[in-house]
């Protein structure tokens, strides 16, 4: 049986099956609960994979043993990654405990993969130079923007124009991860080009509200307590895409941010055109934002709350890929 979260849920021959009607509970209760649109699209993934892998069983049919057996493959059969265990198994406990309501005494003995310490990839102060020069318009400025203020991808892409502030050099962070907010410094020479992005921005709303558009999406219930705020400006996207798109949430046309995959190319042709040998990804320039500064001689403190960590010892990774094997430590074949 295949089956489309999005879809209405009616199989080829008119059957309603349960599965589906199944799969509409789990969405009712992670957007209850808040979780992001992409978490709830691969939690769903894995459900249906569990439940297709054990020949369509409903899953209150089941229980440790086919939910040992289904992670067992993922490692022997699949080779995934433990971190990809993982986050099966995040999937089934949700399933099992939110939404079918059986808190089972199997699911507290249930050991999750052990994940392997990876230093981050991160690139010199001249690769990153050389990365960026190989780019150019709104996918360049993300990337500089991503380098010169340590925010992750999705803060980046969502970031809206009432949190950028020129005056006093920031941007405000909101609903980051752990849903906290922060702030982080706005690059001087960011500045210019960041406002003509916004002014493209004020242009494509006034667009939108002309064709009676230009309402934005509004993080959890602010709409209904704020009813015109989603057409105002100050609530737009900094990076919006140039075409409107149906809201997967509610079916409403409305403008959203700007597509990651589009950065992702471009980052992959620059990383050639640069001749870097190393993988690059947008959350590679996060990792070099954060050895650069402490490369500069800046207190690991600070670079943890630019960064957003909760604990000093996630920042303190970054110490490790240091560029000082040259000057820290001489080598015994060099003596």
């Amino acid at each position: 049986m295949s089956y489309d979260p999005g879809s209405s849920g009616i199989s080829a021959d008119g059957e309603v099956p349960r599965v589906p009607r199944l799969f509409d509970e789990v969405r009712r209760h992670m957007r209850l609960k808040h979780y992001s649109l992409r978490t709830e699209k691969v939690y769903l993934a894995w459900m249906r994979r569990f439940i297709l892998a054990n020949n369509k069983r409903h899953p209150r049919e089941m229980g440790a043993v086919e939910v040992e057996r289904f992670l067992s493959s993922l490692a022997v059969e699949g080779d995934v990654a433990a971190s990809t265990q993982n986050q099966a198994l995040s999937a089934l406990l949700f399933l099992y405990r939110q939404v079918l309501g059986m808190d089972l005494p199997w699911m507290d003995s249930m050991v999750r993969a052990k994940r392997p310490r990876r230093l981050p990839t991160v690139l010199s102060v001249e690769d990153t130079r050389r990365l960026l020069a190989a780019m150019d318009g709104r996918p360049w400025l993300l990337a500089s923007l991503l380098y010169g203020t340590g925010m992750r991808l999705m803060e980046c892409l969502r970031l809206r124009i009432k949190d950028v502030d020129f005056r006093r050099g920031e941007i405000t962070i909101r609903d980051g991860k752990g849903g906290k907010d922060r702030h982080t410094m706005l690059p001087r020479a960011l500045v210019e080009p960041l406002q003509r992005e916004i002014e493209r921005a004020r242009c494509l709303h006034q667009e939108d509200l002309a064709g009676g558009f230009g309402e934005t999406r509004l993080p959890h219930a602010l709409a209904r307590k704020y009813p015109r705020a989603a057409r105002e400006l100050g609530w737009q996207f900094v990076f919006p895409s140039l075409q409107r798109s149906r809201d997967p949430l509610d079916g409403t046309f409305r403008r959203h941010h700007f597509d990651e995959r589009i950065l992702a190319r471009a980052m992959k042709r620059a990383r050639v055109l640069a001749d870097i040998a190393k993988p690059v990804s947008a959350h590679t320039l996060r990792h070099c934002f954060a050895t650069h500064l402490l490369e500069a001689g800046y207190d690991v403190r600070t670079v943890q709350e630019l960064l957003g960590h909760k604990d000093v010892a996630t920042t303190q990774i970054y110490t490790h890929v240091l560029n000082r094997g040259g000057q820290g430590v001489l080598s015994p074949l060099d003596r």
